[in-house]
Parts: structure tokens; C-alpha cells; sequence
């Protein structure tokens, strides 16, 4: 049996709405900013909008047919800059073209002061199951340095709303995102920053650590010495420190970024992590339906001219489920070990193509290139289950990933190279993998 022999067929799908009010200074996503005033229906920008949901809807329309949706996640930009009408309009076409499974799970990322308690309403009756609200911080000084639109008041505003929709059982969950390790912060400050988080209710919270992006307004500040980032001590006291608080009130780490209380992972979020295939619809979305990841053009025009040459020749090759490759092993690995569960090797090996000898041989060789973490207590075994330790491998990841790759790239070719004898095959009576 192939690798593309046990992948699952692609239940979820992200949609990307790339519009915002303006670009905060550490984003480097595929975005549009309109203004501050910009709204989807008859606003400053909706004319963009318009065009832009006409482009998106005709990708939706041009994709094969797939089995029900069990996840869908709509993010951006601010998707809550659009019209309920609008998002409406979009899950009507989703579900059309694919199907939606019973207890669908439907995200929108939403923007503290980019919508109304009655648009908070539209969303939800327009099928929104789950919203994830990007605060990033209490703090209006902190959120000022970040370039937020939104102050302390709005988020706060926010979180009560979503708490009420969600005791009232109008939403199934809700989650609650910040960013570690902005400039100012203090390991004081983070705790109030934290508690202030458990205190909205929010079942899940994502906490990132702040990057400097290439073409971003940090990275600019930063060449000319005017961002003053934390040092590195103080920046593994705040990650240990969310890792502490928040486990003391009860949520579980499930991923490097991600906590929750029992019952609230996101459930679209795991799909990518565990390797699990995607379809991906809008400017700069990536997609993975059958494994092979691919990531549509980042500008308004070039995604258009994308859109026209697939309608006229045929789909990317990533699309179709006989022309795909699979996701590499290595790729596997990383997204795998991101979880708390971490990765089964010698499973995910044998998929792969390895027979038992070149398990042992490589696993071998695995165990060998990572004593040190091993031994510092990073990366954990168990049989052939292996797993970044809490806290101290989850602060640690990117050390941990970076020496997986390096161990990668000395393997041999007959290793990391696609099996041959990849074969797709028909799973269930609809789209799957094909066998001889």
C-alpha cells in the first residue's frame, strides 16, 4: 500500500478574505487594507468586496466535486468587515457544491470594532458555528504598538457578546486570540494579560509568539534600530508562564499555539496538523486537498488572471486527485509534532513506503541525531509515539523542528524521495485514491 493509500478524503475548506481596515505592523498576510470607514455592503471598499466575492465564488464553482464538509473556516484579513448577506452567500455555495455533514463545524474570524451586535446576529444566522475573535491585547498602549484598530473597551465589549451568544447556545464555541512577546510587555504584565483572558470565559485561546516579518512595519522599525523586542529570557518566562497559568485553569495545550478547555479544540485547526487534506479557496489561500500543498497568488490581479486560467485550462494539478503528489515526509513530521499527541513514526513511515528494515535503520538514526533533546527533555518516546514535552518542548519547538530538517536532509535519496509506486484509488463511492 502507497502513502496516498490512507489519505482521507478532504472534508474541510479555508476561505481567505483578504480585506481589513488597515495593515497592523506585524502582519505580512495576503491582505487588502480599505480604510478605517470600509464595510462590505454599500461602504467605503464594498465595490472591491463585490468584486473580489464574484472571483471567489467562481474558484468555489470550478473545484471537483468532494464528499460533505465537516469543518469550514472563513479568515482573512477581517471577514466581519463583510455583510452577513454576504457570508450567507458563500456558505450557500459551499454547501451546494459540497455538502455540509450533520454538526458542521463553521469558523469566522472576527475584529474587535469591525461589527455590530446586529451583525454578530446576521453571521450566526448565516451559519457561523464558531468565532474567533483576534484581541491580541488588553492593553491600549500594547495594542496601539501593534497597530490594532480596536481598543481595550471594544474587546472587552466583544468578548461579552460572543460569551452571551455562546451561554445562550447560539454558538457552540468561541476563541479568544493574543500575542506573546509584543514590545512593552513584562512578565507581570503578561500575567494580568492572562488572567483578564480566563476571566472573558473564552474556551479557547491561541497565543502567539510575535515574529518579524519580512516587508512588515516591525521589520522596517527593527533595520533602523527603533523596535525594542524582548530579550530572550524574559521571552521563555512568558511562555512558561502561559503554559503554567493556563494550566492551572484547566486548559490543555493541544498544540504549540493553541489551548482549550475540554470539548473546544478546533476541530478545522487539527486538519491541517494532522496531515489531513484541504480544499483552499480566495488570493494567497493555500489548499492541500490530496496532500500536495499549493498557494494561489497573493495580489488581487494575479489571483484574478489565476482564476481565468483555470476556468480556461484545467486545474493546478494539486486540485486533482489524479495528478497530485502526496505531502512530503517531512512536512508530516513537522505538522504532526506541533500536536500534543505528537506523531506515530513507524506508522507514518511504513505509509510512506519504508519497509521494516528502513524503519528500524532511520528510526534508529532519528533517535541518534536527537539525543540532545532528548536528554534535555524537549522530545519524548513512547514505543514509536514521539512528542515534544509540555512546557519545555512547546517553548522549544523551533530548535526541535530545525534539527528534524537538518536530520531530513542527511538521509539518503531512496529515503525521502515519493514512493514510485504511488497509486490513487476510489474510497467509499466518491472522490478517493485509485488502486490498479
Amino acid at each position: 500500500m502507497g502513502f496516498l493509500d490512507s489519505v482521507p478524503l478532504p472534508r474541510s475548506a479555508y476561505l481567505h478574505i483578504p480585506f481589513c481596515h488597515r495593515r497592523c505592523f506585524y502582519c505580512d498576510f495576503a491582505v487588502v487594507p480599505l480604510g478605517d470607514k470600509a464595510s462590505g455592503a454599500n461602504g467605503p471598499g464594498s465595490t472591491a468586496i463585490k468584486s473580489y466575492l464574484n472571483l471567489l465564488h467562481r474558484e468555489i464553482a470550478v473545484v471537483p466535486d468532494g464528499p460533505p464538509l465537516a469543518t469550514v473556516y472563513i479568515g482573512g484579513g477581517t471577514p466581519s468587515l463583510l455583510a452577513p448577506a454576504q457570508i450567507s452567500s458563500l456558505l450557500k455555495h459551499l454547501e451546494n457544491r459540497f455538502g455540509f455533514q450533520d454538526g458542521v463545524e463553521i469558523t469566522l474570524e472576527i475584529d474587535p470594532a469591525s461589527f455590530s451586535l446586529e451583525a454578530l446576529n446576521g453571521f450566526v444566522e448565516a451559519g457561523a458555528t464558531r468565532l474567533s475573535l483576534g484581541g491580541q491585547s488588553f492593553d491600549d498602549e500594547i495594542l496601539e504598538r501593534l497597530g490594532r484598530r480596536h481598543c481595550r473597551a471594544d474587546l472587552l465589549e466583544a468578548c461579552q457578546w460572543l460569551n452571551d451568544f455562546y451561554r445562550s447556545g447560539w454558538i457552540s464555541t468561541w476563541s479568544l486570540d493574543l500575542i506573546q512577546g509584543a514590545p512593552g510587555q513584562t512578565l507581570h504584565f503578561w500575567e494580568k494579560e492572562l488572567n483578564q483572558a480566563i476571566n472573558t470565559y473564552a474556551p479557547h485561546l491561541a497565543i502567539y509568539d510575535l515574529s518579524i516579518e519580512p516587508g512588515t512595519v516591525f521589520a522596517w522599525r527593527q533595520r533602523l534600530g527603533e523596535l525594542e523586542l524582548l530579550d530572550d529570557d524574559l521571552a521563555a518566562d512568558i511562555m512558561r508562564c502561559t503554559s503554567s497559568v493556563l494550566g492551572s485553569k484547566g486548559f490543555s495545550r493541544y498544540e504549540i499555539s493553541n489551548y482549550a478547555l475540554p470539548g473546544h479544540t478546533s476541530r478545522h485547526n487539527r486538519v491541517y496538523w494532522s496531515g489531513s487534506g484541504w480544499w483552499g479557496f480566495g488570493q494567497g489561500a493555500t489548499s492541500a486537498p490530496w496532500g500536495q500543498r499549493f498557494s494561489r497568488p497573493r495580489t488581487r490581479e494575479g489571483y484574478r488572471t489565476w482564476i481565468e486560467e483555470q476556468e480556461m485550462h484545467g486545474l493546478h494539478p494539486s486540485l486533482e486527485v489524479l495528478t497530485a503528489s502526496p505531502m512530503g515526509f517531512d512536512d508530516q513530521l513537522i505538522v504532526g509534532l506541533r500536536r500534543r499527541e505528537g506523531i506515530d513514526f513507524f506508522a507514518m513511515a511504513r505509509r510512506w513506503g519504508w519497509d521494516e528494515e528502513k524503519c528500524e535503520i532511520y528510526i534508529t538514526s532519528f533517535c541518534k541525531f536527537m539525543k540532545d533533546l532528548f536528554e534535555q527533555g524537549c522530545l519524548k518516546r513512547e514505543g514509536s509515539r514521539f512528542k515534544l514535552s509540555e512546557p519545555k518542548g512547546m517553548e522549544l519547538s523551533n530548535q526541535t523542528l530545525i534539527q528534524m530538517l537538518l536530520w531530513w536532509d542527511s538521509l539518503p535519496q531512496d529515503a525521502v524521495a515519493p514512493p514510485s509506486h504511488v497509486k490513487l484509488r476510489r474510497k467509499d463511492c466518491d472522490l478517493g485514491l485509485l488502486v490498479d
